[in-house]
């Protein structure tokens, strides 16, 4: 399938391109702001489905919405009707449509250029209301304030905010994406308004706040819970505004006699990640917890794990080494150590299921 992307140099437009070059039986068609009228033609000529992203939202002359939106689409649909095919085509307008404004105008102008393609040819035109897209390759003080938010919390740099409450209704770029392919994979029939989602609403403020939030995790070590909705595609957002500069960072290292203990990050409500070292035949342990679990893996060298329950006495021994996948946990009541009877270094991957609280350890030294 020949795809025209107009504003195929665009935010969503790479994106769309990446994802499409990922899938067989794909051929960009792309339109660009350097596109000429012939370059726009031909391709419109050639296309199977169109994509149509291409759009002015910061002018410099507020003339250039018109032009830029409402003139461009009824110069791409009038190609469109001259192939004499009915050529689908998704439309990417915006939630300001519904607005009384210069841009939403000039997008409800676009609007109904298409929908007026679609009724005479029969082609399927899909008409989408993206609420404020965000994601990576947005452009600071452009695209969004997730944009520029992200950009300059990432690199130190001030952020203006007016008002913390006003609203802001977010879509994720992977949603956007996703909803394109769908609508090349199954385009549907006539002119229609999709409602894409899933669109998430927060306000100005607190979207700063978990910005700033995934910025302070660095020094805290505390993880926002990154692993699903808006602070999932926040968080990879904010992470993509890195600067390369800024992909590693340390972390506190401490060291004694038996090797040293290493932080890597905690979890508000799933425990905490670290790893240690322990020199040939150091010890390390020999307490219990109450509550407190943990689980051990041995990541290099050899480890033996004794356990005694502190009621009964009954005591218990594993071994394990580099080379075997063997997760050890401690349990509640018994007390534990774990002594490096190899003959190199012994690194042990550890996961505990709270963040250690230097007021409430839950850790009470008892011999095994």
């Amino acid at each position: 399938m020949k795809v025209l992307v107009t504003g195929a140099d665009g935010f969503i437009g790479r994106n769309l391109r990446v994802a499409l070059g990922e899938r067989e039986g794909f051929e960009v068609l792309p339109v660009t702001r350097a596109s000429s009228e012939a370059d726009l033609a031909a391709a419109a000529a050639g296309a199977d489905a169109v994509i149509h992203l291409a759009g002015v939202n910061r002018p410099t002359d507020p003339v250039e919405f018109a032009t830029g939106n409402a003139d461009f689409t009824a110069r791409l649909c009038a190609l469109l009707s001259a192939t004499g095919r009915a050529i689908p085509v998704a439309f990417a307008s915006s939630i300001q449509a519904a607005r009384d404004n210069a841009y939403g105008a000039s997008k409800r102008a676009a609007e109904a250029h298409l929908a007026a393609y679609g009724e005479a040819t029969g082609a399927s035109v899909a008409l989408y209301r993206f609420a404020n897209v965000f994601g990576k390759w947005s452009r600071p003080d452009y695209n969004s304030a997730v944009a520029t938010f992200c950009h300059n919390i990432a690199r130190g740099l001030p952020i203006r905010i007016d008002d913390p409450s006003v609203p802001l209704r977010l879509i994720y770029i992977d949603d956007v994406v996703a909803e394109l392919l769908r609508f090349l994979a199954d385009p549907g029939q006539g002119v229609r308004f999709p409602e894409p989602g899933p669109v998430h609403a927060t306000t100005v403020g607190e979207l700063a706040r978990q910005v700033e939030a995934f910025r302070d995790v660095r020094s805290t070590l505390v993880s926002e819970r990154v692993g699903t909705g808006l602070v999932r595609a926040l968080y990879a957002t904010y992470v993509s505004f890195l600067p390369p500069g800024s992909f590693s960072y340390p972390v506190p290292m401490h060291g004694d006699a038996r090797g040293v203990f290493v932080e890597m990050l905690k979890t508000p409500d799933c425990g905490q990640f670290s790893f240690f070292t322990a020199h040939p035949g150091v010890t390390r342990g020999g307490h219990y917890h109450h509550t407190k679990t943990e689980k051990f893996l041995v990541i290099k060298g050899r480890a033996r794990y004794r356990f005694r329950e502190l009621l009964t006495d009954q005591t218990f021994e594993v071994e394990s080494d580099g080379g075997t996948a063997l997760v050890v946990e401690t349990i509640p009541g018994w007390a534990h150590d774990i002594t490096n009877i190899g003959d190199d270094e012994l690194v042990v991957m550890l996961w505990a299921n709270e963040i250690f609280d230097r007021q409430r350890p839950d850790t009470v030294a008892s011999k095994v």
